[in-house]
């Protein structure tokens, strides 16, 4: 069922992702090309405050062309433990540190075309952290009860997988 690689032509390589066309051998010997977008890897925290509050980030995504309402997130850098990402992550776009995490798991984004895999945190007993944010990032911090968040997600309105997927394992 493996698909063996014949060769790899870089197509782009830029700040965060890197696109390559592979060609490969299909299981019955045929050959077909993949192209895949590499990308390092990203890390989304679910932050609980004491009053069982979930905070999100609502901020324009260019790709959907639209506002969407999300989990506090971000690539990882070279070499950075994935908590490491969600905890700086946390603090850069709400300017919260928390003193209890967890991991709750982790998934592809999309396996067909990309080697993006996100690793999801549970961050509790959250406490106020100096850290300041991206020159280029633009958020506004959103404080929803945890159960109002939810139905958000049944509703259709977080369209936004890593939060749905974040939610639902919290």
């Amino acid at each position: 069922m493996q698909e063996e690689i014949i060769r790899t032509k870089s197509i782009y390589s830029g700040r965060i992702v890197k696109l390559s066309v592979h060609d490969v051998r299909l299981p019955d010997n045929r050959e077909t090309t993949r192209e895949i977008i590499e990308h390092p890897g990203a890390a989304a925290i679910v932050a609980l405050d004491d009053a069982q509050q979930v905070l999100l980030v609502r901020q324009y995504r260019i790709a959907a062309d639209k506002i969407l309402l999300e989990l506090p997130a971000g690539t990882l850098e070279p070499d950075e433990d994935p908590e490491a990402c969600a905890v700086r992550e946390l603090q850069e776009e709400t300017g919260y540190k928390p003193a209890q995490i967890e991991r709750l798991g982790g998934f592809y984004v999309a396996p067909g075309y990309t080697t993006e895999f996100i690793h999801l945190f549970l961050a509790m007993q959250l406490r106020v952290s100096a850290l300041s944010g991206d020159d280029d990032e633009f958020v506004e911090v959103v404080r929803l009860p945890f159960s109002q968040a939810l139905a958000l997600v049944e509703r259709g309105e977080i369209e936004d997988a890593k939060t749905i997927t974040g939610l639902l394992y919290a």
